[in-house]
């Protein structure tokens, strides 16, 4: 072996060294004898450095993997022979082997074993077991090989051809017949002898058993010796959580529903009186969580016993079954209450399946009203954050409290289906009680009380929000509960999460206060003062600016008396705020987005008339045009790149914002109706010169571009006479992802006015066409993905442009470019249809070329349009599908165009177009003559259908 290249897998090598041993491997890989040299040095021990070792099992692995095969029969089994001699190695080593070498080891021996059992290797655990008897190193790589087997054979992450899937169960089917009785005492064997001298050891055969026991035979596991053993472990604390796990396994497997239900009563009769239902006794955390977990299986099996039992309506085992989950219930509760989540985490599952079949059931026992209450209590208790909760800075540990609650609310909205009047009037208690005393209570008491109200929104649900109407008292006690909330002064308590919640639960139920309406000040007042937009947390004013502007939204019928108070207490904050002042604002430029938005929508959904909306809308604009062209003149004389970069994102805010309040109006409310049309045509003249502007196109064109998609929709026409301009700036100096971005705004132009935008599109069609060819013509490196990532999508913007055009009746557009021109554009489309491997492109391609021959396959079509669809459009339609590349089964858009255009060029050439492809066009693809003359007969049919279904079954045929 090429000892320099093996010093580069040390991982302090220097990087030459990795690179040539990478390099190395490679060779290896490809090399057909290498993997010898790697055997005998295995066998024979030959180097002593670990990751030589490993790389050596690597070379092996790729051979059995993927080039077993090629092997011959005296190769294979030195393979074999080379693993188990290393076996026998490991029982005289005076050190074991690290532990990432026998992992690798290991999975090695799965490979071969998943390759060879069935054929050539019966033995194989016959084999491993006569090396390693008891010994304790043969007995881990032993358990370690059984896990890697597992992992081959059943692990659901691992994705399968149906082909290996098959292979695998035929072997676990033979492994059953054949081996498991003798694997089972042997682990038994392994549990004994170590169970009190080699820990490690005994879990790892612990977790074998579990993991095995889903698809063995449970009678082998579920017997007294075995389970007595692991209720055993239960007491031994190296050995109780792996234990656990196994017990769980087992308590999981799927079995007759008595059996199991007899299962999980002896298993918990022993546990309890062993003492391990009195979790207070209990200190350790981790065991609890996997106990929990136990606990969680063994109560979710009983009620997968009684769901069945009373399918079968075997009525007196589901009343038992019924009768043992009720006795879980207090432990349940214990472990959902326990202060650790992870313990209440993993118990919430049988919580929740045990509240499903309380709403299954007509009436319910005092008991289990009690345990509803009871579940109810704990949810809410749960649902408090804790003291070390970093609300500045939240982490892992937050993220996963964050988890832990979506969790406790799905338990919520289920108890709110078994009991709403309990779940209503247990909220109610607590909210009131809390808040009557908010300022001496802690916060996160406060929080989960206005967090509880908020939940309800959910768990009671009704449509479009009517929570104030229908059921009586329903009604009333969320109106009390609202109207404490926004009188009692709570919105000033000194915490964000008390503030937040808060505000979320204002704007969740702003029905409210249509029936309330008194109240809107005050909440008003709580959004735009300290306590609100100019909180001193950041992460506070930047979620109320977003929930200020849904409030607004949904009451703006009520917003008419505050309007001009809104807009003058907001002034500050729509100011745009410029690189070099220095000054650091309230509301970064997204938070803006939403303040500005919510200034259109109280302007244009006003009772004010089209003069004064106009008046208030200017003075919202003006500040922003004016501050625009002072910066536009100072990006131009800018030198320094950081500076224009930061005053071109400034300039882009402000035409963000402009877009952003024309989001207000609507088919009701029309910019023209709210007299605002000159308002927005002047925005247009002042931020369309950027578009000249040579420093930082991209955003400051990317801006304009989105401004201009606005008005088209909101200006109508009188948006027109800025396009040609407009568009003449936007072409200069593309690149592909300006003309990707440009053209969607043409196709809107296009789809829109259609007729109205001809001449302009007849004048700009071959320079924005020059302009696309002159970017996909442009040499690219061959390995450069996104280059031709780019391309692709270019091609794939360009096709769609002109699909707009003939699908908006505007193919005079391309018939006016001149013949030469009109051919260069249909040989661009033959080429999407035929040559690029892109299916959405294909697709376009094709409805293009049908909506053509619609349009121009008859007599009044172009000159020679008629002889281009027979010795173009006609071949398209055959070699796109049978190219290799093309996928008969995940082609359907594509076939159904390609459907279309035969029968739109059958429908004007008629029997001209059966006897070309009957005579000329099909014999030359060597395509058989009873297919040409099945494929005829199905086109000429009556009925379109006979040959739609016909198309793929053609291709499927006449494929090569």
């Amino acid at each position: 072996m090429d000892e320099q290249a093996l010093l580069g897998l040390n991982p302090n090598a220097d990087s030459d060294f990795r690179q040539r041993a990478l390099a190395y491997f490679e060779q290896l890989k490809i090399s057909p004898d290498a993997w010898q040299v790697c055997a005998e040095a295995l066998a024979q021990r030959t180097y002593s450095d670990d990751h030589v070792k490993f790389f050596c099992f690597q070379v092996l692995e790729h051979q059995v993997k993927y080039k077993y095969s090629e092997l011959t029969t005296v190769q294979q089994q030195l393979i074999r022979e080379t693993l188990i001699s290393w076996l026998q190695a490991q029982m005289l080593n005076p050190q074991p082997e690290k532990t990432f070498i026998r992992n690798k080891a290991a999975q090695v021996f799965a490979l071969l074993f998943v390759t060879e059992y069935l054929t050539k290797w019966p033995k194989f655990f016959f084999d491993i077991l006569s090396v390693v008897d008891l010994n304790p190193r043969g007995v881990d790589l032993y358990l370690r090989i059984l896990m890697a087997i597992d992992s081959e054979l059943v692990d659901r992450d691992v994705v399968h051809t149906s082909e290996e899937a098959r292979r695998n169960t035929l072997i676990k089917d033979t492994m059953r017949e054949q081996c498991i009785p003798n694997l089972v005492e042997s682990w038994y064997q392994i549990l004994q002898n170590y169970q009190y001298t080699n820990s490690e050891v005994t879990c790892q055969c612990l977790e074998v058993v579990g993991a095995y026991v889903s698809w063995i035979d449970l009678s082998l596991i579920a017997n007294d010796r075995f389970i007595n053993m692991l209720l055993g472990h239960m007491s031994i604390e190296v050995l109780r959580e792996e234990a656990c796990d196994c017990l769980f396994e087992v308590v999981n497997k799927g079995m007759d529903p008595v059996d199991k239900m007899k299962l999980v009563e002896s298993l918990c009769q022993v546990l309890q009186s062993a003492g391990f239902f009195s979790i207070d006794q209990e200190e350790d955390v981790d065991f609890l969580a996997r106990f929990s977990k136990l606990v969680n299986g063994m109560g979710q099996s009983l009620i997968v016993s009684w769901s069945k039992l009373i399918k079968n309506g075997d009525i007196k085992n589901a009343q038992e079954a019924l009768q043992a989950i009720e006795t879980k219930v207090a432990l349940m509760l214990q472990l959902l209450i326990h202060e650790d989540d992870d313990i209440s985490s993993n118990i919430i599952g049988f919580c929740y399946d045990y509240l499903h079949i309380l709403k299954q059931l007509t009436v319910l026992s005092d008991q289990q009203k009690a345990n509803v209450e009871a579940i109810m209590l704990a949810v809410m208790k749960k649902l408090t954050y804790d003291e070390e909760y970093n609300f500045e800075n939240e982490g892992e540990d937050e993220a996963m409290f964050v988890e832990y609650r979506k969790q406790l609310k799905l338990l919520l909205d289920r108890l709110a289906q078994v009991s709403p009047e309990l779940l209503l009037a247990s909220v109610r208690r607590v909210f009131s009680s809390t808040l009557q005393n908010w300022q001496t209570t802690r916060f996160m008491e406060v929080e989960v009380a206005i967090r509880l109200l908020y939940m309800l929104a959910e768990a009671l649900p009704v449509s479009h929000g009517a929570h104030f109407s229908g059921d009586v008292s329903k009604a009333s006690a969320l109106q009390d509960m609202m109207r404490t909330l926004v009188t009692s002064g709570v919105s000033s308590y000194q915490h964000t999460s008390v503030t937040l919640e808060f505000f979320e639960t204002v704007v969740r139920y702003e029905k409210f206060f249509t029936v309330e309406p008194q109240h809107i000040p005050c909440v008003l007042m709580a959004f735009l003062d300290h306590r609100g937009l100019r909180h001193s947390s950041a992460k506070v004013r930047s979620r109320t600016a977003y929930l200020f502007s849904r409030f607004v939204k949904s009451l703006n019928k009520q917003m008419n008396p505050f309007i001009e108070d809104i807009l003058n207490r907001i002034q500050d904050l729509l100011e745009l705020s410029p690189p070099e002042n220095g000054h650091q604002s309230l509301l970064s430029s997204d938070d803006q987005l939403f303040i500005y938005e919510t200034a259109g929508v109280l302007i244009v959904n006003s009772e004010y008339p089209a003069e004064r909306k106009q008046a208030l809308m200017r003075n919202l604009l003006t500040p922003l045009m004016e501050k625009f062209k002072i910066l536009l003149e100072k990006l131009m004389l800018a030198q320094d790149e950081e500076r224009q970069a930061s005053l071109a994102d400034c300039l882009n805010h402000a035409v963000g914002f402009a877009s952003r309040t024309s989001k207000a109006f609507s088919n009701k409310q029309t910019v023209k109706q709210c007299g605002c049309s000159e308002v927005y045509l002047d925005c247009l003249q002042t931020f369309l010169p950027a578009l000249s502007c040579p420093l930082q196109k991209d955003i400051l064109r990317s801006g304009v571009r989105t401004f201009l998609h606005r008005m088209i929709i909101c200006l109508e026409e009188e948006v027109l006479p800025f396009i040609p301009s407009a568009s003449e700036h936007m072409l200069k100096d593309c690149e592909a992802k300006d003309l990707q971005e440009f053209i969607p705004l043409i196709n809107q132009i296009t789809a829109k006015f259609k007729i109205q935008v001809s001449p302009f599109l007849q004048q700009m069609f071959m320079p924005l066409l020059h302009a696309i060819f002159e970017v996909l013509l442009r040499p690219a490196e061959e390995n450069d993905q996104s280059a031709a990532l780019e391309k692709q999508m270019l091609r794939r913007s360009y096709f769609a442009f002109l699909q707009t055009v003939t699908g908006s009746g505007m193919s005079e557009v391309i018939a006016n470019q001149g013949a030469e021109n009109v051919e260069r554009v249909l040989v661009t489309v033959i080429q999407g249809a035929v040559e690029y491997p892109d299916p959405i492109a294909q697709k376009t391609c094709f409805i293009i070329l049908s909506k053509l021959v619609e349009l121009w396959g008859g007599k009044d079509g172009p000159v020679g349009f008629a002889d281009f669809v027979y010795k173009h459009i006609v071949p398209a339609c055959f070699l796109a599908p049978l190219k290799q590349t093309f996928d008969l089964a995940d082609a359907q858009t594509v076939l159904e165009s390609l459907f279309t255009l035969c029968i739109v060029s059958f429908n004007l050439q008629g029997p001209e177009c059966v006897q070309y492809l009957q005579q000329e066009y099909l014999p030359s693809l060597q395509v058989a003559p009873e297919i040409i003359q099945e494929f005829c007969q199905a086109l000429q049919q009556p009925d379109a259908k006979v040959f739609k279904n016909y198309l793929k079954v053609f291709f499927q045929r006449a494929k090569p």
